[in-house]
């Protein structure tokens, strides 16, 4: 699977839709972006597609209005939704589903370290030989 690039004017809309909110991190991930509150990304850029992770019972209605699967054709990210294309002229519409999925996940459990990074951590650290 090839990831899609994002070109700037993707990076530079996405980083525009992103509430400015203290609780909120934009960080890289395989090439695009990610929108985080309390450690879970509520929003995403795929290439050029931005989606947005919304409460179940929000879903029926933005695939309504046009949205669709978020991320990989083949493996399409569970619990997000895309924003419809035509949506990038229509910022109101825009602004209310992004901050509808950032109330929604600010209220999912932060997420907590992961293990991996801590595990890496005291690796590094470890005398050679792996024995004290």
């Amino acid at each position: 699977m090839k990831v899609p690039r994002p070109s700037p004017d993707d990076l530079a809309y996405f980083r525009g839709i992103i509430p400015d909110d203290p609780r909120v991190e934009v960080k890289p991930m395989f090439g695009n972006l990610g929108a985080f509150v309390n450690g879970n990304m509520f929003a995403g850029l795929f290439g050029s597609a931005v989606g947005v992770k919304l409460n179940p019972d929000d879903h029926p209605a933005l695939v309504a209005a046009g949205g669709g699967p978020f991320g990989p054709a083949e493996r399409p990210m569970s619990g997000y939704v895309s924003l419809p294309p035509v949506w990038r002229d229509d910022p109101t519409s825009t602004d209310r589903w992004v901050s509808r999925a950032l109330d929604h996940v600010a209220t999912l459990p932060a997420k907590a370290a992961k293990a991996a990074k801590a595990a890496k951590a005291a690796k590094v650290n470890r005398p050679k030989g792996g024995r004290e």
